[in-house]
């Protein structure tokens, strides 16, 4: 936030639906393109104009596309971390069995039994998924914000409804289908990917895979980081974005 701003950036970094402070949603969705939706609402609520570009971590990732391709005059340029663009994730669950054995959590939280056990011990589950995502990284200041927004059970039941609405039998509305699917295409803004060679959660064999299928977009690799490279490494992510969302 602090770098964007000194590049002249009126930096919005928002809860997203669920995530306290943010209430849960009214409508009860927790599909990307509702995510997506938000993001365009939020740059119109802020008066934003066609010089905004957009930066997504994990699910602000394909939140960031799926706004930045159903509404391309809002930004400028955008930035994924985590979750590549286009299918590759998507394939990685039907032909890399290394890749499901990362993701088990995911369908792990499609069962009931997850709204007890993820909660439970002062939400170790949470200190668990932080240690293997990002590999040798002290993050125990930055885990416990996250578990500070999912203490509430309404909010623990938010931040598992996004799992169920992209793997399970989650509510999911109709009105957001276009915008969802237009962020797994083709971006039409620059785009740049960002993926931390450790990471834990998501194998750097699929961000390879994801880069063979969007050549529209750059990819970058950075070495000794995990999934949360822009807690780990903050300088060299920093400038990666900056260079980015700055060049002519």
């Amino acid at each position: 936030m602090p770098a964007l701003a000194d590049a002249g950036f009126r930096a919005i970094a928002p809860f997203t639906r669920g995530y306290a402070p943010t209430s849960v949603a009214p409508d009860g969705m927790y599909q990307t393109g509702a995510l997506s939706a938000d993001a365009n609402a939020l740059h119109e609520a802020l008066g934003g104009d066609g010089d905004a570009v957009i930066i997504g971590h994990d699910w602000g990732a394909p939140s960031a596309y799926g706004a930045a391709a159903s509404e391309p005059h809002r930004w400028k340029r955008v930035v994924g971390m985590a979750v590549p663009p286009g299918s590759a994730m998507g394939a990685a669950f039907l032909n890399n069995l290394e890749q499901s054995k990362r993701s088990w959590y995911m369908f792990y939280f499609q069962h009931p039994l997850s709204d007890m056990v993820v909660p439970a011990n002062d939400l170790a589950f949470i200190d668990m998924l932080w240690r293997d995502w990002s590999p040798g990284y002290a993050g125990e200041h930055d885990s416990e914000n996250c578990k500070a927004c999912l203490r509430d059970p309404a909010h623990m039941s938010a931040a598992l409804g996004y799992y169920r609405a992209t793997l399970g039998v989650g509510p999911r509305s109709e009105k957001y289908d276009a915008i969802q699917v237009a962020g797994g295409g083709e971006l039409p803004q620059p785009t740049l990917y960002i993926h931390g060679r450790n990471d834990g959660c998501i194998g750097t064999e699929v961000a390879e895979s994801a880069a063979s299928m969007c050549p529209w977009a750059t990819f970058a690799i950075v070495e000794g980081a995990g999934h949360f490279m822009q807690l780990e490494k903050p300088a060299e992510i920093n400038k990666l974005i900056i260079d980015w969302v700055t060049a002519k």
